[in-house]
């Protein structure tokens, strides 16, 4: 098993990082190449930039029974399709029993912005501490689960 971080605007790299090493379990940080990351821990690839590049080559290198930290959606999808985990940044688990309604939700947000005159819906709140705690406690569960300690 290993974690498979979609990360260029992933919010809590060094969290998952901390939970990895306390564990013992591998990390890949993608990235394209607008973004500079390194790390201690996780090996870091830098994908050339593209649209989806960094999918892509994240669902190439996942293999079933891998963790994908995403907050792409159709990422996600991809990743359950491959027998895979898939988590989002807040923490709660991407599921066969969630993702088609997500990715309903999903389009009708897209639709529903097309429609509109205003080209972009307000983003989410700014994140806080307490998010990346409960993102810790979900993920960390997750990984215990998966390793066989929970």
């Amino acid at each position: 098993m290993k974690i498979l971080v979609d990360a260029d605007a992933c919010p809590v790299v060094r969290q998952i990082e901390a939970v990895a090493e306390r564990h013992s379990v591998p990390v890949i940080l993608l990235c394209d190449t607008n973004h500079i990351m390194t790390s201690d821990y996780s090996e870091v690839r830098t994908i050339e930039a593209g649209a989806d590049s960094v999918d892509i080559a994240l669902i190439n290198i996942l293999a079933a029974g891998d963790i994908v930290v995403t907050q792409d959606y159709g990422v996600a999808a991809m990743a359950l399709g491959k027998k895979a985990y898939a988590v989002h940044q807040n923490g709660w688990e991407y599921t066969d029993e969630n993702i088609d309604r997500l990715l309903m939700e999903r389009h009708i947000a897209k639709k529903a912005r097309r429609a509109s005159k205003k080209n972009h819906l307000s983003g989410p709140r700014k994140r806080t501490g307490e998010d990346n705690e409960n993102f810790v406690t979900r993920f960390e569960a997750l990984v215990l689960r998966l390793i066989g300690k929970d």
